[in-house]
């Protein structure tokens, strides 16, 4: 709603706002609207987990924030199931366009919190790109906990934040600095240190935590105990 103002912990009202249209939903998560730069990079979330935690052709696997599908459009074919998950139904509605080709995905509605649609113990490997910058840190470590609950024993999660101790991740907190306050907008982006995100993986639970570092980001790994 035009001049609606939102919290930040809003997130479905703040998500399904900015994602009306394709192209509004495009520009609320990413910032462009190219299909070819959306192909581009959905293939480099492909490749990153092909790179850091395996994906196997019998891997249920479940992205939480989903946004459009532009990371579901490359993973989906190369797994048994493919779970998109987010707070907007706007942003899952694109998706299922998106995949309409796509046999082996369905959806599932957040609240915003937590991964009360996912049955405990039933995915193999879970996701999360360029999500954990729009929440607040509760919600941060309660989706990592909430990923170990659903992930069958020796499953993995991998996570990924705009690296504030990283000389680009700190350009782009300073940026955000001169944003008035009064003008932030309730899904303003945030960034993480790599010892929260690796304080969330101890603290759930997770084993063979690892972290890789490039650019702004920082990009954190675990496997539930088998």
């Amino acid at each position: 709603m035009a001049g609606q103002q939102f919290t930040r912990n809003q997130y479905k009202a703040v998500w399904n706002s900015v994602s009306a249209s394709e192209d509004d939903a495009k520009m609320a998560v990413s910032g462009y609207v190219d299909e070819g730069l959306y192909k581009s990079t959905g293939e480099g979330t492909r490749d990153m987990l092909l790179n850091n935690v395996g994906l196997n052709a019998n891997d249920v696997v479940l992205e939480i924030g989903c946004g459009v599908g532009r990371s579901g459009a490359l993973v989906a074919p190369v797994c048994k199931e493919w779970i998109g998950s987010d707070v907007s139904e706007n942003m899952l509605a694109h998706t299922r366009k998106r995949l309409a080709n796509v046999k082996n995905f369905r959806t599932v509605a957040l609240n915003g919190y937590d991964l009360s649609g996912i049955e405990s113990a039933s995915i193999d490997l879970v996701y999360c790109t360029v999500v954990f910058m729009h929440l607040d840190e509760w919600e941060r470590y309660n989706y990592i906990k909430e990923g170990f609950r659903v992930l069958r024993p020796g499953g993995r999660m991998i996570v990924d934040n705009v690296n504030l101790t990283s000389d680009l991740g700190w350009k782009f907190f300073e940026d955000h600095c001169k944003i008035p306050p009064a003008e932030r907008p309730a899904q303003i982006s945030k960034t993480s240190t790599p010892d929260e995100l690796r304080t969330y993986f101890t603290r759930a639970g997770y084993q063979n935590i690892e972290q890789r570092f490039w650019d702004l980001w920082v990009v954190t790994w675990g496997v539930k105990p088998a």
